[in-house]
């Protein structure tokens, strides 16, 4: 894991090494710069040593010094790729980094190169014969990558923060982008919280013609389903052990590290799979593995992981915590957010971040499960909201809604007012934007009041809305899959991951994003996802191979905190600087009426902490 920056355009060394600075925290290791002041081409490195310790440093060139590169990530397939380039005639000055493949396969294969990769990863490629600067972005962007083009310039970076520590780069809040925000739960790429800045969506490359300075965009990879309607339930045992076998392959290559390496453990069905695909590769191996938990039992799994960690035999590092400790690291957290986030999990994900670094540089999760074989509570909620769109009338619902607000409002983890109040706002609205709703950290209906102007919920929701009805999907199921697959996952899912993991300095790796095991889920037919109330069905039929009934059949939980609870109490005084376009009476009155307890307003709340961290900077 690293960090990189660069421009081409006015700037100089000093604008270089500010950027570069700020991303410090990815990679402490080391920093690498590369100046071309009459070109002007500018490239800045922060290292994450994990691969080739000794010569893999950067910016890295090939041998005459005309293609050189800045990355971040892993490749997987490394070697391989090597190996096919050398038959070609390349000749490697390291021993085994995986940078310099992307050097001679950039010579190689130029911009068909990213689709060769199997692995983590965003580069920039600075081609001095082409005149023109690369970028790539893996295909579900587990590293961020953020560019802006205007005015005689153009910028890249890991994070937010550091492409705005140029002074020819703004920090206004873009206005759609903060719609978003609060209609998502999370920024969807290509938008970026500033005015001028984008996210290069993941599966994405794009081309800088120095000479020109014309930028080109292009897809190289979506997630498309492409399910084999030839599979009978006659097909599913050869289908488990396909499915096993890839898991341990994917897990195999993820073990590629020159660092002490361990796996996230939340006693969960996908991060156990993870471990259990490990230990299956390499017996008798004594994996490090990390579980958080805490001291009040309802938010407590960590027995759970223990009993996992006991049964493969890893070197288990539990800690347990007391829930106000935990609550007074949020200042901290948000504001090492380099752009605001509506999910609340980043909190315990930052603290097991911190505890895998005492030991390891490097901690595999189970990302990506949820996604790829339907394992959220929607898909489960699907069938219900059809049959519901078609038995209650309209003036039904809005009955219902006016019945649930009269219900005593909880602020347990997920408690049945809560669920039975989520339910009701996403069917208060079309199918196309039901997902997204049901998350939402504001209703659509309340963005006129909020923003201060009106909006549409066809202009917030256009990212799903598009998805919906132009996917691959035919059929609810298959639509809900690619929208949590390209949107949640990219947006939310690994954003929080990465930040919260590179706040601390740490490598995470996914193993289900693994490029065969995702091409193996994109040909599966969701009756193998979805099936009979059972979700994650085939994988499960795998861990039970595995792992013990007890661990497979439990029921998911999350990564739950006492949130709503918290927040009647935390900020002892609510943060309310202006912010261009949006309604402060509004937020005063959310703050009022959650800490009355006439509301629960958590995940609005939370996503306003979130943007006010983001204040100042």
């Amino acid at each position: 894991m690293c960090g990189l920056a660069g421009f081409f355009g006015r700037g100089d060394r000093a604008d270089l090494e500010r950027m570069t600075n700020a991303l410090a925290h990815r990679g402490p290791d080391g920093s690498g710069y590369h100046v071309e002041v009459d070109t002007p081409v500018f490239l800045g490195h922060r290292r994450l040593a994990i691969v080739d310790v000794a010569s893999g440093h950067q910016p890295m060139w090939n041998e005459d010094g005309q293609v050189g590169v800045v990355f971040n990530g892993e490749i997987y397939n490394h070697l391989e790729l090597r190996a096919e380039l050398i038959r070609r005639g390349h000749r490697f000055a390291s021993d085994h980094s995986d940078t310099e493949v992307l050097v001679h396969g950039w010579e190689e294969w130029g911009v068909d190169l990213p689709g060769r990769l199997n692995g983590m990863f965003a580069l920039a490629i600075y081609d001095r014969r082409q005149g023109c600067l690369f970028l790539a972005r893996d295909r579900f962007g587990e590293k961020p990558l953020y560019y802006t083009a205007r005015n005689g310039l153009f910028a890249f970076a890991s994070e937010a923060r550091a492409l705005t520590a140029h002074p020819g780069v703004g920090h206004t809040f873009d206005r759609r982008a903060l719609q978003k925000l609060f209609a998502y739960g999370y920024i969807p790429s290509p938008c970026a919280v500033y005015e001028g800045m984008h996210k290069l969506p993941g599966g994405h490359w794009l081309r800088f013609d120095l000479a020109s300075e014309r930028v080109e965009t292009r897809a190289y990879w979506h997630f498309v389903l492409e399910p084999d309607d030839g599979l009978t339930d006659a097909d599913e045992p050869r289908l488990v052990d396909e499915l096993t076998g890839l898991l341990i392959q994917g897990a195999r290559r993820r073990l590629m590290s020159d660092v002490p390496l361990g796996v996230f453990l939340s006693g969960g069905l996908d991060s156990s799979v993870v471990l259990a695909a490990l230990a299956s590769e390499q017996p008798g191996s004594n994996f490090d593995t990390f579980t958080i938990g805490f001291v009040e039992p309802s938010f407590d799994e960590s027995a759970h992981a223990r009993a996992v960690a006991e049964h493969i035999g890893s070197r288990h590092h539990e800690r347990r915590l007391d829930m106000h400790k935990a609550r007074d690291l949020i200042p901290s957290v948000l504001s090492a957010l380099d752009e605001p986030l509506g999910d609340a999990s980043i909190l315990p994900t930052a603290m097991l971040s911190a505890f895998a670094r005492e030991n390891v540089t490097v901690a595999l999760s189970g990302d990506g499960g949820d996604e790829l074989f339907a394992g959220y509570d929607p898909f489960l909620a699907l069938g219900p909201a059809a049959a519901y769109d078609k038995v209650v009338p309209g003036w039904g619902h809005r009955g219902l809604r006016r019945l649930a607000d009269l219900l005593p409002i909880s602020h347990d983890n997920m408690s049945l007012d809560f669920k039975i109040r989520r339910s009701l706002m996403g069917l208060s609205y079309p199918d196309n934007v039901r997902l997204p709703v049901w998350m939402s950290p504001l209703e659509p209906s309340e963005f006129r009041e909020f923003c201060e102007e009106p909006v549409r919920y066809e202009d917030v929701y256009s990212e799903a809305i598009e998805l919906w009805e132009t996917g691959s999907g035919t059929n609810p199921v298959d639509r809900s899959l690619e929208f949590f697959t390209r949107y949640y996952l990219q947006d939310d899912i690994l954003m929080k991951v990465d930040r919260a993991a590179m706040m601390h300095s740490l490598e995470t790796r996914a193993v289900f994003l693994d490029n065969d095991i995702v091409d193996f889920c994109r040909r599966l037919p969701n009756r193998f996802k979805l099936r009979g109330g059972e979700r994650k069905y085939l994988l499960k039929q795998v861990a039970r191979r595995l792992l013990p009934k007890s661990i497979v059949d439990r029921k998911k939980k999350g990564f739950g905190i006492p949130l709503a609870r918290w927040l009647k109490e935390v900020p002892k005084e609510p943060p309310l600087a202006p912010v261009p376009g949006l309604n402060l009476d509004f937020v005063r009155d959310a703050w009022s009426g959650h800490r009355s307890g006439r509301t629960d307003r958590r995940l609005f709340l939370w996503t306003w902490l979130s943007l006010q961290s983001q204040l100042g900077r």
